[in-house]
């Protein structure tokens, strides 16, 4: 009996399906991605600019859709029947995440899109979503709930890792080797800022390799702009996403300066952004740690390794892949562990991570009976 775990991450490139059987540990039997058309996935990263409810209802409903077929085609590429599968952990496409009140918005809530009634019915698995919010309900940040996972799955007795995901936000789980607690956040950006830049100044998708930001040359007082923004102060628990890093930003800092900074020389600012906020977080709170495991799409940018590597001198940098798991399929099966703790009435998230007062179990279900 199996489990599906699905997730589409800040950088919407990809709807990842993950097919994996747990015992001790999670064993993954199958992974694809599967590529979202571009013009819906531009609509998807517009969708907090001016959509109206309408488009939002829409686009709920094609992503619906695609992770449906997401999981038929999973399943038909591994002989796999839906009865054999208990639940599909479904976390959707994030289009909102507002984690903390402020005085003129009082209100946290965190919003993911891909209606799980489309995904049950189109499928026939029971289907579990809606991760989040109940950890918000609980003054929890809602995020980032992989750190849960990562505790299961790769804490060792004899060693303290650093497991690092880089989507298109960076966050960190500290794994001690100890009774220590477990502490995990968002570091600030990953590959987001980086992806947008080179869309709006290219129109290329991403910047493989870092290269065209190799092309270019960090500008210092840019980069101390950037530096100085608040989110790198504050004190975990803390979450982010695209609602906060995008190129309103990005052009918000750029207006501070007085001089025009070339396209290539502002991405070349923003990879060594990326690498300073993370390096800067992992050696604040975990330097004495072993190893820092690398996943999600920044793990193959050997550039971004290289220069993480330069910035952790006494940190071993490698992967997830050396523990059993490959960096691309992290996220999607940390989802699929999320619907087995659910189907299984346990709790999923760590309190000192998320900031919640508790632990409690997490996320809804949509059943085919």
């Amino acid at each position: 009996m199996y489990y599906i775990g699905l997730m589409s991450g800040t950088s919407m490139d990809a709807v990842d399906a993950a097919l994996v059987e747990f015992d001790t540990k999670a064993k993954l039997i199958h992974y694809c991605e599967y590529p979202i058309e571009q013009s819906l996935r531009h609509q998807v990263r517009s969708i907090n600019e001016n959509s109206t409810l309408s488009q939002v209802a829409e686009l709920d409903h094609q992503l619906g859709h695609l992770f449906a077929n997401a999981v038929n085609d999973l399943l038909k590429e591994t002989n796999t029947s839906p009865d054999q599968i208990i639940a599909i952990g479904n976390h959707g496409q994030t289009v909102f995440h507002k984690p903390e009140a402020s005085p003129d918005s009082p209100y946290t809530t965190s919003i993911q899109i891909a209606d799980p009634n489309i995904i049950c019915a189109k499928t026939g698995i029971t289907t579990v979503t809606d991760f989040r919010r109940m950890d918000i309900a609980f003054a929890g940040q809602g995020a980032p709930l992989a750190s849960a996972f990562h505790q299961y799955q790769f804490q060792q007795e004899d060693k303290s890792l650093v497991i690092l995901n880089i989507g298109g936000i960076a966050n960190i789980t500290l794994l001690p080797n100890d009774d220590s607690k477990v502490i995990g956040f968002d570091t600030g950006p990953g590959n987001g800022l980086l992806d947008d830049w080179i869309q709006l100044n290219k129109s290329e998708e991403y910047d493989k390799d870092s290269t065209w930001a190799l092309s270019g040359k960090a500008n210092p007082s840019l980069l101390k702009e950037l530096l100085s923004d608040k989110y790198f102060s504050i004190e975990p628990p803390k979450s982010s996403g695209r609602d906060y890093f995008n190129l309103c930003w990005i052009k918000n800092y750029l207006d501070k300066l007085d001089t025009n900074i070339a396209a290539e020389n502002v991405q070349a600012t923003l990879l060594k952004l990326t690498v300073a906020t993370i390096s800067d977080a992992i050696n604040k709170v975990a330097s004495d740690y072993h190893e820092v495991l690398l996943c999600g799409g920044g793990a193959y940018n050997p550039t971004f390794s290289k220069l993480l590597q330069q910035s952790l001198t006494n940190i071993k940098v490698t992967t997830t892949s050396d523990y059993g798991l490959t960096p691309n399929c992290i996220e999607a099966v940390t989802f699929a562990w999320l619907a087995k703790q659910r189907m299984e009435n346990k709790t999923a998230n760590i309190p000192d991570v998320t900031g919640a007062s508790r632990k409690i179990l997490l996320g809804g279900l949509y059943s085919k009976n």
